[in-house]
């Protein structure tokens, strides 16, 4: 009995394991989804015909994480009311223009998500001096 159930069984345990073993394999080669976010310190932005760039922000150093591309980014910064001033997320590839102090852009998706992600500001002609502050960024990756 033992030997017939080992006979006809085994092959399918084996077909079995080896088949959740690829699949395992398979799958942890593909990135997992996930996001980050960052906190960027504030910037005095003086002039009209040169942008000013903030720090960067980069994904954390958490063991193997390995973001592979970009999904949605949402942005937030503040400046004092009435500024007239245009706004931008960059990647080493590419800059995105922004539409407001906050929001959410898909522009970038598919760009490399390890790269660093940095603002730029530029006053519109005519402005005063002014100091842009609370930046944050939420960075969704696949």
């Amino acid at each position: 009995m033992l030997s017939w159930l080992l006979r006809v069984r085994l092959p399918l345990i084996l077909i079995l394991v080896v088949g959740c073993l690829l699949a395992g394999l398979t799958g942890s080669a593909q990135a997992a989804p996930g996001s980050w976010s960052s906190q960027i310190p504030g910037l005095m932005v003086a002039m009209s015909d040169r942008a000013s760039s903030s720090k960067t922000a980069s994904p954390p150093a958490v063991g193997n994480l390995r973001p592979g591309q970009l999904g949605r980014i949402q942005w937030q910064f503040q400046h004092p009311p009435g500024a007239l001033l245009s706004a931008w997320l960059c990647h080493p590839d590419q800059c995105v223009a922004l539409t407001g102090m906050r929001g959410s852009t898909t522009a970038l998706e598919g760009r490399a998500a390890d790269g660093p992600l940095h603002f730029r500001f530029a006053l519109h002609p005519g402005q005063r001096p002014v100091r842009v502050q609370g930046l944050q960024l939420i960075v969704n990756y696949q």
